[in-house]
């Protein structure tokens, strides 16, 4: 991380992704043909394998059998807020690992970017989640990139509900990455924009300043400004950014302990990739 930056981003969406889909028990990171990497919001989009797995390799070397997978998502997801934000906390340890991993659970589990603020509200709300916390944890896009395909809809709207307000120049910019023979023609599906225009490299609160600003990447993003609740959050985080951090250090935190798989319940794996 010390020579990539951008490989913090790919390991607080490891840490999220793994989370909301069966709870924090490592399940993103078991390999199979119907494995959760093979959903279709993690197929080919998930990163940061390569250092949860020198990470393990280096504690099963040091204290064999002793730290699962799942703890090592959360410290990477810690060190990564550090890294790029000077955000840190304490992680709780003690999680094992899953032995299950479905394909088809990260789709009805996962936040669409697609959807709007209500359905942002539910999804977390049925992982006890509060809006204060989706708000705050969307903050996270502070940091990373999406690709063209993802963020196609906000320059073409499907429906009246994408139909978002976004800033002219800001859409000539990302029309020049996603222009619409891109999707036409598939040419040009994978092209990258950065999530937050302005502070791409540092997790902090610009994001929320860009969403005031009509310039959200996803329409997951600019639609908290849609809504009364969630646009009061985003600029309540867009005034106060050290408020902002610790928020986002305490939803980080809670979002750790989701559905835990302790003692008998789980193990630890000796290789990431593969139940015992």
């Amino acid at each position: 991380m010390a020579t990539n930056k951008s490989i913090a981003a790919g390991l607080i969406r490891l840490h999220f992704h793994d989370c909301f889909v069966r709870g924090c028990d490592a399940s993103v990171l078991l390999d199979g043909p119907n494995s959760e990497k093979e959903g279709i919001p993690n197929k080919n989009s998930l990163r940061g394998f390569e250092v949860i797995d020198a990470a393990k390799a280096a504690l099963e070397a040091a204290c064999p059998g002793t730290v699962s997978c799942a703890d090592i998502l959360a410290f990477a997801a810690r060190d990564s807020s550090y890294k790029v934000g000077r955000i840190y906390y304490d992680v709780q340890a003690g999680r094992r690992d899953g032995r299950v991993s479905i394909d088809s659970e990260t789709l009805t589990n996962l936040p669409s970017p697609f959807v709007d603020a209500k359905e942002l509200i539910r999804n977390f709300a049925r992982k006890g989640m509060s809006v204060d916390e989706m708000v705050t944890l969307s903050g996270a896009h502070s940091i990373g990139i999406a690709h063209c395909a993802v963020f196609a809809n906000r320059l073409y709207p499907q429906n009246n509900q994408q139909n978002l307000p976004i800033d002219p120049e800001y859409a000539d910019f990302l029309k020049s990455i996603c222009p619409p023979e891109a999707l036409t023609n598939g040419t040009g599906v994978a092209n990258p924009a950065n999530l937050d225009v302005l502070t791409p490299n540092k997790l902090d609160n610009k994001y929320y300043l860009a969403l005031k600003s009509q310039k959200g990447l996803l329409i997951s993003d600019q639609a908290l400004m849609a809504h009364p609740t969630t646009a009061k959050l985003v600029n309540y985080n867009a005034r106060y950014g050290s408020i902002w951090a610790r928020k986002y250090a305490a939803a980080m935190v809670h979002m750790g302990t989701l559905d835990v798989l302790t003692g008998r319940k789980g193990e630890i794996r000796r290789n990431c990739h593969f139940v015992n």
